[in-house]
C-alpha cells in the first residue's frame, strides 16, 4: 500500500513537471525574440516598396529586416505574384506573415491582423508641366466669377449714373438728358470718365449735390480702380507661368485621367466626374501622358515619387495635394502572439528615425 502511494505521488509530480514544461516551451515561442519553427514570411508588390525579394531591397523590406532584426526573429521567404494572393495564402495557413505595400482596410481586418502602420500612403495627381496656351492665359477672363464681378461693377456705375442724373438733369440739361434712359447713360459716362481719371470735360456736375456725389465717387474709384487694377495684373502674370495642368481634385471634372481599373484612384476621380483611362502601370499613364492622350494620371503617390526621382522629367510634376490617405501594415494570422512585440518594435524604429531614413533614401524627402 507504501509502494502504490509513492507511485502515485511521483506520478502526479512528473505530470505537473510535464504541464509546466509544455507551457515554458509556449511561452519561449510567444516571446518577442522568437518566432515559431518555419516562420514564413509572403513578398508581395511593387518599387519602391518591393524591389529585389533576393536581396532584400525596397521599403517594405528593409523596414521589416530592421524590425526581425531588432526582434532577433528568424524567417524564410515565398513570392507572391500580388499582394491580394499573398493575404489568401495567410488566411490559408501557408505563409505567417505578409510583407509589402499592404493597405490596411476593414474588408482585410476581417481575415487578418495588422501592425501599426509604417508608412501613410495616399493618392496624387501627375500632370504636366505645359506653357500656358493663349486661350488658358485669357481664361479667366471668361469665366463666371469675371462676368459676376462686370456685372456688378455695371450696377454700381448705373446706380451713380442715376444719381448723377437726378441731381443735374434740371439745371444741367444740356450734359444730362432730361429723359431718364438717355441721362443715366450721361451719368455713366460721368462716372467712367471720373474713375479713370482721364477728365474729358463733356460732362460735368455744376449743382452742389451733384458735385458731392461725384466728389464721394471720386473716393471710392481710387479704392476700386487701384483693387481692379492688381487683380487683373496678378491675373495676367499667374495665367503667364507654366504650372501643372492639373493641380487639384476639383480640376479633374470632364478631364480624360488614367487609373489602375478596380484600385481606390478609380472610385476617386468618378467622384469628380473624370474620364477613366484604364491603364495597368504607373510607366504605361505616363507614357499616355506624355503622348497627350490623358491629361492626368491618379496613381498611389509613393509610387510616383519614385519613378520621378528614377526618371529626372521637369517636364511633369506630382501635385503637392493629397487624397485618399491609407496606412500600409505588416499583415498576420488572426491568431497570432506576436503583434504585440511587433507593434513595439515598429514604434521604436519610427522613433529613432530609422524607418523615415529607410523611406526619405527611395522616395527622397517630401515636399
Amino acid at each position: 500500500m507504501y509502494k502504490v502511494k509513492i507511485s502515485t505521488k511521483y506520478f502526479v509530480s512528473a505530470l505537473i513537471f510535464l504541464f509546466l514544461f509544455s507551457f515554458n516551451v509556449h511561452a519561449q515561442r510567444a516571446s518577442p525574440g522568437n518566432t515559431p519553427k518555419n516562420f514564413v514570411i509572403g513578398i508581395a508588390g511593387t518599387a519602391p516598396f518591393i524591389v529585389n525579394p533576393a536581396t532584400g531591397s525596397g521599403i517594405s523590406l528593409e523596414i521589416w529586416q530592421a524590425l526581425a532584426s531588432e526582434l532577433g526573429w528568424k524567417y524564410t521567404t515565398k513570392i507572391y505574384v500580388d499582394v491580394p494572393s499573398a493575404l489568401e495564402a495567410l488566411a490559408s495557413g501557408e505563409i505567417d506573415a505578409v510583407v509589402g505595400p499592404v493597405s490596411i482596410t476593414s474588408k482585410r481586418e476581417k481575415s487578418a491582423r495588422f501592425s501599426q502602420p509604417y508608412y501613410q500612403s495616399s493618392l496624387s495627381i501627375l500632370s504636366r508641366t505645359d506653357e500656358p496656351t493663349l486661350w488658358q492665359r485669357i481664361k479667366p477672363f471668361f469665366s463666371a466669377k469675371f462676368f459676376a464681378a462686370a456685372g456688378i461693377f455695371i450696377l454700381i456705375l448705373a446706380g451713380v449714373g442715376f444719381l448723377l442724373w437726378l441731381a443735374e438733369h434740371e439745371k444741367n440739361p444740356q450734359q444730362f438728358d432730361p429723359e431718364m434712359v438717355k441721362g443715366i447713360g450721361d451719368g455713366m459716362w460721368c462716372a467712367i470718365v471720373t474713375m479713370s481719371t482721364t477728365g474729358y470735360g463733356d460732362k460735368a456736375p455744376v449743382t452742389f449735390r451733384g458735385r458731392v456725389i461725384a466728389g464721394c465717387w471720386m473716393v471710392i474709384s481710387i479704392i476700386f480702380a487701384t483693387t481692379m487694377v492688381a487683380g487683373i495684373a496678378s491675373t495676367l502674370t499667374l495665367t503667364g507661368l507654366g504650372t501643372s495642368v492639373i493641380s487639384t481634385a476639383n480640376e479633374l471634372s470632364g478631364k480624360s485621367v488614367a487609373v489602375v481599373a478596380g484600385s481606390p484612384a478609380e472610385v476617386f476621380v468618378n467622384k469628380y466626374g473624370a474620364k477613366n483611362v484604364p491603364v495597368e502601370t504607373l510607366k504605361q499613364g505616363y507614357d499616355l501622358l506624355k503622348k497627350r492622350q490623358v491629361d492626368a494620371v491618379v496613381f498611389d503617390r509613393p509610387q510616383i515619387l519614385y519613378f520621378l526621382k528614377e526618371h529626372h522629367d521637369n517636364s511633369v510634376a506630382v501635385s503637392t495635394a493629397e487624397y485618399v490617405r491609407q496606412g500600409y501594415g505588416f499583415a498576420l494570422p488572426l491568431k497570432t502572439n506576436l503583434l504585440h512585440s511587433m507593434d513595439i518594435a515598429l514604434l521604436q524604429l519610427q522613433e529613432s528615425g530609422r524607418a523615415d531614413r529607410i523611406v526619405d533614401e527611395w522616395l527622397g524627402e517630401d515636399e
